[in-house]
């Protein structure tokens, strides 16, 4: 459940966008590759960038309650 809360706002970033990019394409009948990838990469790119410090914390936030705990899970 933590690798879900700490990939949700890339994913949300990217479904966002590709469903921008899609009605207009459709609006456009521009069904061009490059109009199509290169935004979501660099969305998630960006989105990666601002939302790096959160993910990290959230990660040792989780890897902290794992190595407490780690004697209940060893038995």
């Amino acid at each position: 459940m933590a690798a879900f809360w700490i990939c949700a706002p890339l994913l949300i970033v990217a479904f966002t966008l590709s469903i921008i990019i899609n009605l207009i394409q459709i609006a456009t009948s521009m069904q061009d590759p490059v109009f199509n990838t290169i935004p979501r990469l660099a969305a998630c790119f960006c989105g990666f960038l601002l939302l790096i410090p959160w993910m990290l914390h959230r990660a040792a936030i989780y890897a902290t309650a794992i190595f407490e705990d780690l004697a209940r899970y060893a038995r």
